[in-house]
């Protein structure tokens, strides 16, 4: 057996699959930037993009979004830019040089919001342990 395809335990993406979703998220960026949208639930709203992670044949990507000024509905922007999914793929099949224009589905990023709650949480216990350990002294 080739050394090189044995499997030594669970794998993550390939190089290939890295590079391909931050070439697209990247050109994603651009065209959500430039773009006008007639969506109502886009209009006026800046998106930013936090991940693009593609298939292992790079003809499908999944792109975590969420709305940075405009809009505090995630799912909703999301849902809007999987409304408008043919439209975004078809200006970014002429920013990236892919043999395939992946098909994009966009999923509302909740990573943000959940790393806030991480870091409320642990300010609360720094505060109560800063707060014991002055009353022990």
């Amino acid at each position: 057996m080739n050394k090189k395809h044995k499997s030594t335990g669970p794998m993550g993406p390939s190089q290939r699959q890295l590079r391909a979703g931050e070439l697209v998220r990247h050109a994603l960026v651009d065209i959500l930037a430039r773009e006008e949208f007639r969506d109502p639930a886009l209009q006026g709203v800046s998106v930013t993009v936090g991940e693009v992670r593609t298939s292992p044949d790079l003809k499908h990507a999944t792109v975590f979004c969420s709305p940075l000024v405009g809009s505090n509905d995630a799912k909703a922007v999301a849902d809007a830019l999987n409304r408008a999914s043919a439209f975004i793929r078809g200006k970014l099949g002429r920013n990236i040089d892919m043999k395939f224009t992946p098909q994009l589905r966009f999923l509302a990023d909740e990573s943000y919001d959940e790393a806030s709650a991480m870091d409320k949480l642990l300010n609360k216990v720094a505060e109560r342990e800063g707060f014991e350990d002055g009353e022990e002294e």
